[in-house]
C-alpha cells in the first residue's frame, strides 16, 4: 500500500485531469497527479527521454532497469523490462541486465553502458574509465541523453520507493507504455 493515498482523480485540478487522460493508467502517474506542476514536468522529461531521444531505445532501456535494479525499485524494473519486451528486447538480454556487465549477452556497447550506470549509481559520478569509452562512441547528444536518463530515473526509483508506489495488477496494467502527450 502506498505511503500516502492516490488523489481522488475527481478532486485533481483540470490541469492534472488533462494531463493523466493523455498517460496511460499507472500508479506512478496517478500519485504525480497530487501536484499537475511535477506531473507535467516529469512528464515532458520522461516522453523527451522515451520517445524523442537520439540515444538507441536498447541502450536506454538497458540503463533505465539497471538503474532501478541498483536503487531496489521493483516497480521500475517491472515497467522498463515491459518496455524492453515492447522493443523487442530478448529474454536472455533481460535476464543479463540483472546478472550485471561481465554477462555474456551484451555487445561491447551495452557492457560499457552497464559499467558506466553502475559506476554512477556507486560514485554520484561517472569516472573516466566508464565514461570515455562511450564518450567516443556515441554522439554527445546520445552521451548527454544517456547521464541524464541515469539521473532521471534515479530520482524517479527513489520516489517510488520512498512512496512504496504498487506494481498495477495484471488486470489494471495498460498494453502501450510509452505515453504521449
Amino acid at each position: 500500500m502506498a505511503r500516502i493515498p492516490y488523489p481522488d482523480p475527481q478532486q485533481l485540478d483540470a490541469r492534472a485531469q488533462a494531463i493523466l487522460a493523455k498517460l496511460p493508467a499507472l500508479n506512478i502517474f496517478r500519485m504525480l497527479g497530487h501536484n499537475s506542476g511535477v506531473l507535467e514536468g516529469i512528464t515532458v522529461l520522461g516522453n523527451a527521454l522515451l520517445l524523442e531521444g537520439k540515444l538507441d531505445p536498447i541502450l536506454r532501456e538497458i540503463a533505465i532497469i539497471r538503474t532501478g535494479l541498483l536503487r531496489n525499485s521493483r516497480y521500475e524494473v517491472h515497467q522498463h523490462e515491459r518496455i524492453g519486451q515492447q522493443l523487442g528486447m530478448s529474454a536472455e538480454l533481460l535476464a543479463a541486465i540483472h546478472e550485471g556487465p561481465q554477462a555474456s549477452a551484451f555487445s561491447e556497447v551495452q557492457r560499457q553502458v552497464m559499467r558506466l550506470t553502475e559506476d554512477i549509481a556507486r560514485n554520484s559520478r561517472a569516472s573516466d574509465l566508464t565514461l570515455k569509452p562511450l564518450a567516443a562512441r556515441l554522439s554527445q547528444a546520445e552521451l548527454l541523453e544517456l547521464l541524464v536518463c541515469v539521473g532521471f530515473y534515479t530520482m524517479i526509483s527513489d520516489l517510488l520507493n520512498t512512496l512504496d508506489i504498487e506494481i498495477e495488477s495484471p488486470l489494471q496494467t495498460p498494453e502501450v507504455l510509452l505515453p504521449a502527450l
